[in-house]
């Protein structure tokens, strides 16, 4: 495949660089924000090579193209004249300001996707090192070595923690960008909450603290039998809260600063505006947000494990047609901070490997041999790294059959996990590259994660091989079969 080609005739399709607001990736889509809709060939964007599907959601334009889309991405930007997610005007060079585009919800879910999309690459890579330290450390440990006191271990240890602990500076920046404030100033706004001595502050609840005589927010909960503290290293939900509200400080303080002198005060302003309503009021708030969602999410669990790992594990390939499973990510994130550990991620594999198990009985059934090397690479997408949208549009939405088995083979693994009480210490996508990541709390949980993930799998395999799918022809002479000839067992 030709990227150039692809995206040359994907922007035609459109409706020109003129019809096109804005763009953006993720792993497998090319995301369009269109001026209108109207203007665009579907069919014409679906017979491009490499493109598997097209969906809209979110207000967007979203072509899927899997593993091909950051190359198809790099090309369509020069032809669009489009720099990074921003419209470039044809006469300044500049960026032009743009704002998510369609309906109050699709543009809260754009703005979360530009938040934590980022993001996933160094937390699927942290979750892959803590798997892979964990295995070791089970190995060596029946030869009687502990390895978590060695230089390695400890070191590769905190590189995997990292993304999570100063999570505040990480996400002050993504949020920053999306809502289009100072990204430097959210940085030093989530490094301030991480520094050692805030921490510290921030921690001693026996000692009363205050900035410009504002008293600090300290305080202590209990969770289980642990006792908590406030403490925002790892934390998500209150940077959230500061660069939103930064935002609004920055747009008021350039509306009446001269503009020769916004440079210095501006952003200067801004911190000694937002150091102490952090500390006094929002960081306070977003810690509080974050337990209710904890303690919401486990009520919800303890009321039946079983039936909201069913729920999770069958419904998160439906989230994933329609990009919503993004809107989620912060409330696994967030119990990470909380707890140190998640099993929203667990009931999601059972899809993950259902949707790979589903695309495995297409490739086993199917008579195409085009279909068959499409269902295979997304076999291998969906059970290495958990990234499931080659499956889903390749063949399992695609032939709608195989999807309904999916669903309900994923929604029984995570009914086995829910009932195994599985839980994660990091939040990793779920695939085979990080499966011992649901190892560290013990080896029954992990046998039931194993379990779960094997009977999705085989169970999304055998019932999609057996109840069959209309079938694509095995040539492209010959003619396709009619819809009461579907493929049977």
């Amino acid at each position: 495949m030709d990227p150039a080609k692809s995206a040359a005739e994907i922007l035609e399709a459109v409706g020109g660089k003129e019809n096109i607001s804005d763009v953006s990736h993720c792993f497998t889509r090319l995301r369009l924000v269109l001026k209108d809709e109207g203007k665009v060939d579907q069919k014409r964007v679906e017979q491009t090579e490499g493109v598997i599907q097209v969906v809209k959601a979110q207000g967007q334009f979203q072509v899927v193209l899997g593993a091909k889309v950051e190359k198809v991405y790099d090309a369509l930007l020069p032809m669009a004249g489009i720099e990074g997610t921003g419209l470039v005007d044809a006469e300044t060079g500049k960026p032009v300001a743009d704002e998510p585009k369609g309906k109050l919800g699709d543009r809260i879910l754009q703005t979360v996707a530009k938040m934590f999309t980022p993001l996933i690459p160094a937390i699927a890579a942290a979750g892959l090192i803590k798997g892979l330290l964990t295995a070791a450390k089970l190995i060596f440990a029946r030869q009687g070595i502990d390895i978590a006191t060695s230089d390695t271990y400890v070191l590769l240890y905190a590189a995997s923690q990292i993304i999570f602990y100063f999570m505040p500076v990480f996400l002050g920046y993504t949020a920053a960008k999306a809502l289009k404030c100072n990204e430097i100033i959210a940085m030093v706004l989530g490094g301030f909450l991480c520094y050692p001595q805030v921490d510290a502050l921030i921690q001693d609840t026996s000692t009363a603290t205050a900035i410009f005589g504002l008293p600090v927010v300290k305080a202590a909960w209990t969770i289980g039998e642990s006792t908590k503290v406030f403490s925002y290293t790892e934390s998500v939900i209150p940077i959230l809260l500061a660069v939103l509200v930064l935002m609004y400080v920055e747009r008021f303080l350039k509306k009446y600063v001269p503009e020769i002198l916004q440079i210095i005060v501006v952003p200067g302003v801004s911190l000694i505006v937002m150091l102490p309503l952090t500390l006094c009021l929002l960081g306070p708030v977003g810690i509080v947000i974050g337990n209710v969602i904890q303690v919401v999410y486990y009520a919800l669990m303890n009321f039946n494990a079983l039936l909201g790992g069913a729920v999770v594990g069958g419904l998160w390939g439906v989230l994933v047609i329609f990009g919503a499973h993004r809107a989620l990510l912060p409330v696994g994130l967030n119990d990470v901070a909380v707890s140190g550990r998640q099993n929203l991620l667990a009931f999601a594999g059972a899809a993950n490997f259902a949707q790979g198990g589903a695309a495995l009985g297409v490739m086993l059934k199917t008579k195409n041999e085009q279909l068959k090397g499409v269902s295979a690479s997304a076999v291998i997408s969906a059970v290495l790294v958990g990234i499931t949208e080659p499956a889903i549009y390749g063949c399992n939405l695609r032939f709608k059959r195989p999807m309904v088995c999916a669903i309900v083979a994923g929604a029984i693994g995570g009914a086995i996990m829910g009932a195994g009480g599985v839980y994660g210490d990091a939040f990793a996508n779920n695939g085979v590259l990080t499966i011992f990541t649901y190892a560290a709390f013990g080896m029954t949980p992990f046998v039931f994660y194993l379990v779960g993930c094997l009977v999705a799998f085989v169970g999304a395999c055998v019932a999609t091989y057996v109840v069959g799918f209309e079938d694509l022809p095995a040539t492209m002479g010959e003619k396709a079969p009619k819809a009461s000839a579907a493929v049977k067992a």
